[in-house]
């Protein structure tokens, strides 16, 4: 079983309209409503390609009901969710059909009291002992402490459970003094993090702050991964348009199950980069192409980079 953690889970709300246009007015074409948040995009995504996973994380209040039931009706994927007292936030894409561009809108999460924090933490733990891998993803709501992650990386760690991080600023900085096998900041992230805009650079200075291993998200450019079997750079073979929310929970997807099927870093980095274009071409975040990404696997180029000295 493969394990998501969203501690900011969310429910997500996407409107689609011909032409966004500030101060004005908009006729909504089509409206989707789902259960989100990273780690929850990620799960959907693990299923989709036959994987067991549980999802857990915080959620409460009546945008909370609806994302237990959304999660109801999606097909192997586990509900242990810890309820809160607060209301789980929502989140607003809203796509121009015209120009293929999402403008994002996400609320803040509800106030975790110390006790539910510390119920979540009793709960991750039992659940950590029947699983292989576990994904910590987003944001932290408020209440929960800034060192968080790094508390959780760290559970893991003792029960010899692997564990990817993708989260920013400093629950990243944090985090990554945990020593996770691998994190996955995209390149703003990743800047804010080390303090550099080359790639190349900052992800050699974020192996050296503790994690084992550093896939870099680059956009529609792919991947720079620095690992402990080499340093490679996996693209596409060509740009893709479309709504790019959730593409990178979809390479977190690929990266975590390549893990846990032990593929060799290359495939692992070629799944996650098709896996992120086909997200690009589905309508909502969680989801994925089949078809794009089948045919896309074959054609992503993963090339070797100059080891991190």
């Amino acid at each position: 079983m493969l394990l998501t953690v969203t501690l900011n889970t969310a429910l997500d709300i996407t409107y689609r309209v011909r032409e966004l246009r500030p101060h004005a007015s908009h006729r909504v074409d089509e409206m989707t409503e789902r259960p989100g948040g990273k780690g929850l995009n990620v799960a959907r995504v693990l299923a989709a390609l036959g994987h067991e996973v549980t999802v857990t994380g915080f959620v409460g209040g009546v945008t909370g009901r609806a994302l237990r039931a959304g999660l109801a009706r999606t097909p192997d994927v586990v509900d242990a969710l810890v309820p809160v007292s607060g209301s789980t936030r929502r989140t607003i894409a809203v796509a121009d059909t015209t120009t293929g561009d999402t403008t994002q809108l996400n609320e803040p999460g509800p106030e975790i009291t110390p006790a539910e924090w510390a119920d979540f933490q009793e709960a991750y733990e039992v659940l950590l002992r029947s699983c292989s891998a576990v994904a910590l993803c987003g944001s932290l709501p408020p209440g929960v402490p800034v060192g968080a992650y790094a508390q959780l990386v760290r559970t893991a760690r003792a029960l010899a459970v692997p564990v990817l991080l993708d989260t920013s600023g400093e629950p990243l900085r944090r985090g990554i003094a945990a020593r996770p096998d691998i994190v996955k900041p995209n390149a703003d992230e990743l800047a804010e993090l080390t303090g550099s805009h080359d790639p190349s650079q900052a992800t050699r200075d974020a192996r050296r702050r503790g994690a084992h291993a550093v896939v870099a998200s680059l956009g529609a450019e792919g991947l720079l991964a620095r690992t402990p079997d080499g340093d490679w750079r996996a693209a596409p073979p060509r740009p893709v348009r479309g709504n790019p929310t959730g593409a990178g929970d979809s390479a977190v997807a690929g990266l975590l199950s390549g893990l846990v099927e032990k593929l060799p870093w290359p495939d692992r980095l070629a799944r996650a980069v098709a896996l992120s274009a086909a997200t690009v071409l589905a309508p909502v975040a969680g989801e994925f192409d089949r078809a794009a990404y089948e045919e896309l696997l074959a054609r992503i180029s993963v090339t070797s980079q100059p080891t991190a000295a």
